[in-house]
């Protein structure tokens, strides 16, 4: 069986070290898929930074071309943090990803993920914009799931953001049992459609939780350069969403912005859904779900 991951650094493996490398909850997944009988080939091709577009138009390519049997594609958190934010272009990428995959045979792994803000902790004025936009990738993932039939996690939940060991020192990325909790949770979703055979991944890390002093040293270090980066893309445009935050809330319009990013979402939603639909389309396919807790 070949299995293939796309996406960005959340499927590359930031946030779950291990000697020479990352390991991530693909490869975490990869293990338990196969047994005796069964090999699995495992390839990823997740690049950290990556944006929908790239993944239509570099990963998706090349892992068709690896004809997988699963592939999962999970991507959106990069565009979210991007000033060129547009909904409709990503759902229609991530709308061709998944027709390359699954014209080629693969079944899809999906997952709708939690607010950054929210993760982060940020206050509201910073916070809601991106809360609006994650809001809108994981409607588009909902949508496209239900279309092309894929295994879908969960894992935008309170119980997702509120739990701190599940993620790294930087907030933005899984820990290792954050990696692990992922791909237990989709080997529970693969061995129920069948396509799982061997023994789930352990929930329980190897490696201590990060601790205060972890945060301190990556802000110290890869968290003042990834400032730096954003300084010049996300810094302004997330300021002036937040000064239009401001400005609504101060005269009771933030309603307003709601109902712009809805418009946005459901002209997304539409284009998707309904304009490369077959001539004959059946009934939706119903999608598989289960909580992160589950």
């Amino acid at each position: 069986m070949r299995f293939a991951a796309l996406g960005d650094s959340f499927t590359e493996g930031l946030g779950d070290p291990v000697p020479g490398g990352r390991r991530g909850w693909a490869a975490l997944l990869a293990e338990g898929i196969g047994d005796g009988r069964r090999s699995v080939e495992f390839r990823n091709f997740a690049v950290s930074g990556s944006l929908a577009g790239d993944v239509r138009d570099e990963q998706a390519p090349a892992a068709a071309a690896f004809r997988p049997d699963l592939a999962s594609v999970v991507v959106g958190v990069n565009d979210i943090l991007r000033r060129s934010f547009d909904i409709g272009f990503l759902a229609r990428r991530l709308d061709e990803v998944c027709a390359l995959l699954t014209e080629g045979g693969a079944v899809l792994l999906t997952t709708c993920l939690p607010d950054p803000g929210a993760v982060l902790g940020l206050p509201a004025p910073l916070g809601r914009p991106l809360a609006r936009r994650q809001r809108a990738v994981n409607a588009v993932v909902h949508a496209l799931s239900a279309r092309y039939d894929a295994v879908h996690l969960h894992a935008s939940d309170g119980a997702w953001v509120q739990d701190r060991s599940l993620w790294s020192a930087d907030r933005l990325h899984p820990s290792e049992r954050g990696h692990r909790t992922v791909a237990a949770g989709f080997h529970a979703l693969l061995a129920a459609r069948g396509l799982a055979h061997g023994a789930p991944p352990r929930r329980e890390p190897e490696q201590p939780p990060p601790s205060r002093a972890d945060s301190l040293l990556w802000l110290a270090t890869a968290g003042t350069g990834w400032l730096v980066r954003r300084s010049t893309d996300l810094l302004p445009q997330l300021l002036c969403l937040a000064g239009a935050e401001v400005r609504h809330w101060a005269r009771g319009t933030t309603g307003l912005l709601d109902r712009r990013a809805d418009l946005a979402l459901q002209s997304a939603l539409a284009t998707v859904t309904f304009t490369t639909l077959p001539a004959e389309p059946s009934a939706p396919a119903s999608v598989r779900h289960v909580s992160m807790e589950a």
